[in-house]
Parts: C-alpha cells; structure tokens; sequence
C-alpha cells in the first residue's frame, strides 16, 4: 500500500506516532538540504531541523491545506534557520572589500564545470551573514526589503551585505580555481 503525504499528515493530526516516524523519514532529507544551507555544518544544520521538526508537529493543526505540504515544511526549517542565526550569530563585519582583489567577472563562467557539490561547497564557506543573505535572496528568492524585514537589519545592510558576499564568493572561487589548476 502506498502511503501519500495526505494519509501521513491526516495521521500525524490524529495523533499516530508512527505516521509522525513516516513523515519525518519521508521528508527529512529534503528538509536537511535547507537547513544545511542556512548553518555553518552538519552539526548545526541537525540542531535546526529538530527545531524545525518539533514546530513542525506542534503546528500541524495550523497547516490549512491551502498550497504544498512540503513547501509549509520547508518554510518552517527556513524560518527556523533565520531565528537561529538571528539568535546566535552577527553579520562579520570586518570583512571589507579592501580585503580581496578583484576577480575578473569572466569567472564565473568557470561554475560550468563545477558540479552543484562543489558550489555548495564553496558556499559554505562564506561567513554566516553573507551566506543567509545569498541564500534569501538567490536561492529563495526574498527581495532586500523582504529580507531586511526577516534578519531586523535595513534594506540598505541587506544590499550591502550581499555586494561583499558576492565579491567574498568571487575570492573563494578565484582561489578554488586556482588550487584546481594547480
């Protein structure tokens, strides 16, 4: 018997334990995936989808039915991400832009031959601030006033925050190319 998302959540209102195993396998690795984004490694990314798990199952009543269950689920570890970072981090702002020489803009055609693996990679090595502003805004697609609004910092930090991280992420890719040919 195949058991669809509706059985399992009509389940998990019901209160069956079991359903709540199933849709935390069901969906954990798709969720995991967000939460990893968000954090500085695994360690953190876990701490932050069993947050987002338990708001998850105290708030299944709230779930209306109206749009996709995963994507209410996603928005949760999103969220939860966001307050966890608000919570415990600051943007790093002793990074200026003097810190880096300009990379030429024609490298970034050299992510062709990087793999997603290898992006995210790079990704993750950006410092928190830049890494939840790149993340709202290309990966999830907030606007600055969207995300100003999320962090509680202004439209004009947001902007500016994520003018460093791009030219930060250039540096790291710069480098990465370099270590590659090497």
């Amino acid at each position: 018997m195949i058991i669809t998302p509706e059985h399992i959540l009509k389940a998990c209102k019901a209160g069956d334990i079991s359903a709540f195993e199933q849709l935390y396998k069901r969906y954990y690795r798709v969720l995991f995936v967000i939460a990893l984004r968000y954090s500085r490694g695994r360690e953190e990314a876990e701490d932050i989808l069993q947050d987002a798990f338990i708001k998850i199952f105290n708030n299944l009543d709230s779930y209306t039915g109206s749009g996709s269950f995963e994507g209410w689920m996603k928005r949760i570890v999103q969220n939860t991400a966001i307050n966890h970072y608000r919570g415990t981090l600051k943007f790093d702002l002793h990074v200026t832009l003097d810190d880096y020489h300009e990379v030429a803009e024609e490298t970034i055609s050299d992510f062709e031959w990087m793999d997603a693996k290898q992006i995210l990679a790079l990704l993750s090595k950006l410092p928190e601030g830049y890494r939840m502003i790149v993340n709202l805004y290309y990966i999830d697609g907030y606007k600055h006033r969207e995300i100003a609004e999320l962090l509680h910092i202004s439209e004009g930090a947001s902007k500016s925050q994520l003018f460093k991280a791009k030219a930060y992420f250039k540096k790291l890719l710069h480098e990465h190319i370099n270590k590659e040919v090497i």
